[in-house]
């Protein structure tokens, strides 16, 4: 799965649009205040955490889009 397809996912489950932000593909303007992020770090792999009283969080940094992707879904979904 690509940051594409797990917007997409994620939304095809019912999960609330303000939860996520995912680089490139999902960025609102303003951001949510408290939400779980998909994002390309500096050093090209991929970062998965959550956003939470000004801080980000970072549960898992991964070469692998797909497993970032897949901590992603489960994290918001519990599937």
């Amino acid at each position: 799965m690509n940051r594409y397809e797990v917007r997409d996912a994620l939304l095809a489950a019912g999960t609330p649009r303000h939860a996520f932000v995912i680089d490139g593909v999902d960025e609102p303007v303003p951001p949510p205040p408290d939400h779980w992020f998909l994002r390309r770090h500096d050093s090209g792999d991929w970062e998965v955490g959550a956003y939470e009283r000004g801080e980000h969080d970072v549960r898992l940094r991964t070469p692998s889009e797909a497993d970032a992707c897949a901590l992603l879904y489960r994290a918001l979904t519990g599937t």
